[in-house]
């Protein structure tokens, strides 16, 4: 095997704007083109897979005779293992290697999937599901990371940023058409249709993704109670939340699962600030645009979630669509997302992270509010398709931006623990806020129809109202963001000008 000389990042494929530069407009070579193709591959492979299996879950019940109660898991066990391991999953990223981690990861998503798709048994099926959530901890923030170390601060990073929200966006679309064809097949093709693609992945990660920075020779102590204490904080934390509709959110379960994970992640603090190298420089989760990028990405996903769960019981529950007809009713929105997206890096550079984060929760809150006017024959072009609309155009904005945000004057050797931050912000509040919304939809064991629309208006009413809060605390961030660089820009200019 060849040693690795090869640099880590490709910087050299990028134009430096010198006349002699042999590289193409676009300012990028083949190599960073291709490097940056494999990692959307990755998003893509995530979304692709989250949209499908979200339509097979009622014919993944019937034919495998599952419970309400147990079926669920199979979304829900998704959510634990992501969210459980993200932070791990970050810091081997920078500890291990990017590229080392990518790897194994996607191949392991690759095995799961494929032994979900072959399972006979429901309880297999679940635990291919948590499997595949822990291996997407792992590729998500190494992914992310290679990204925000290859491509420099500023319109180079907000360019590929922006490309990678459009992939995603393009999973979730296709998988939401491959998802409603294939469940009219057999949901069994749900699973093993995502097989070839991470495989695709996975040999392209290997040819073109450059090979991790060699490491020094001397042996490197590993965190491993910082790692034992965070990974198990999460994982109860994500637990919890998920039950808690069922247990009830003042029984002692939920209340004890809170009051561990809280125990837990105290104790996590006190052995970092101990250990000589942590898992996580607790400093970090002191840096202000990183939090505050990963609170705006629990709104986002949280919200968003929780909208794609209710419009999809209202349309399939209550209107009695097929899978494929509901998956072509989200489809504009998929289809506007990866239209916006590639060119949300420019409006980034233009107006900055902040102001396109808040951008992002106007038309959030604004499409939330449209969706409020649902009926029991309310029609798709003149009800639905304007809040699909507006969430199309809301997404690349705030998610791009929080992207980001997030990453900004973080040192290079953080990366991957400050996008498992970022990710854990994501899948938490998907959790979080879901949650909430179902239990406030809660009713009877066959409601009527007129019940099952209260309910959505009532989940509806939170999604906007976390949207809302979230859209006013953008607000505020984005002012004392122009008002710093404002301050700034007159202190170097009156440092600047001359004294006589």
């Amino acid at each position: 095997m060849a040693t690795s000389t090869e640099p880590p990042l490709l910087k050299d494929d990028i134009d430096t704007g010198r006349p002699d530069s042999d590289a193409p407009r676009s300012g990028w070579g083949p190599r960073l083109w291709g490097t940056l193709i494999v990692l959307c591959g990755a998003m893509f492979l995530d979304a692709l897979d989250n949209a499908m299996v979200g339509i097979a879950v009622p014919p993944i019940q019937s034919d495998l005779g599952m419970s309400t109660a147990s079926v669920q898991w199979v979304v829900s066990s998704y959510v634990l293992g992501f969210g459980g391991f993200l932070l791990l999953g970050g810091r081997m990223a920078d500890l291990l290697g990017r590229r080392k981690v990518l790897l194994v990861a996607v191949a392991v998503f690759a095995l799961a999937s494929l032994a979900g798709g072959l399972a006979t048994d429901g309880a297999l099926v679940i635990a291919a599901r948590f499997v595949m959530g822990v291996s997407a901890a792992f590729t998500a923030p190494a992914g992310l990371a290679i990204i925000m170390s290859t491509f420099p601060e500023g319109p180079q990073r907000n360019k590929a940023v922006s490309i990678y929200t459009a992939c995603g966006a393009a999973g979730f679309s296709m998988g939401l058409i491959f998802g409603g064809l294939l469940t009219e097949i057999g949901w069994r093709w749900t699973f093993l249709l995502p097989v070839p693609v991470a495989v695709g992945v996975f040999l392209g990660a290997l040819a073109l993704v450059p090979r991790d920075p060699a490491r020094g020779t001397g042996r490197r102590k590993y965190d491993v109670a910082g790692a034992v204490t965070v990974t198990l904080a999460m994982l109860l934390l994500v637990f919890t939340i998920v039950q808690a509709p069922e247990t009830g959110w003042g029984s002692a379960e939920t209340i004890a699962g809170f009051a561990v994970a809280v125990a837990l992640a105290a104790l996590f603090v006190a052995v970092e600030k101990r250990t000589p190298e942590p898992l996580i420089r607790l400093g970090l989760l002191t840096n202000r645009t990183l939090v505050g990028a990963s609170l705006a990405a629990a709104a986002i996903l949280g919200t968003y979630m929780s909208f794609q769960f209710v419009g999809a019981l209202y349309m399939q529950s209550l209107r009695d669509w097929s899978p494929l007809e509901m998956a072509m009713a989200f489809l504009p929105c998929g289809l506007l997302i990866a239209t916006v997206a590639p060119r949300a890096g420019k409006l980034v550079g233009r107006f900055g992270a902040a102001w396109m984060i808040f951008a992002g929760f106007v038309a959030y809150t604004a499409a939330y509010v449209l969706f409020w006017r649902i009926g029991e024959t309310s029609g798709y072009a003149a009800v639905i398709l304007p809040t699909m609309l507006l969430i199309g155009i809301a997404f690349p904005f705030s998610f791009t931006g929080s992207y980001v945000q997030a990453t900004t004057g973080v040192d290079e050797s953080e990366q991957g623990a400050a996008a498992g931050v970022l990710q854990t912000g994501y899948q938490v509040g998907a959790a979080v806020v879901l949650a909430i919304v179902t239990a406030t939809m809660a009713g009877g064991e066959r409601p009527s129809a007129a019940e099952q629309l209260d309910g959505f208006h009532n989940g509806m009413y939170v999604i906007t109202g976390i949207s809302a809060i979230t859209m006013v605390f953008a607000l505020v961030s984005a002012v004392r963001g122009a008002a710093r660089k404002r301050a700034a820009r007159a202190l170097a200019e009156e440092t600047a000008a001359p004294t006589w």
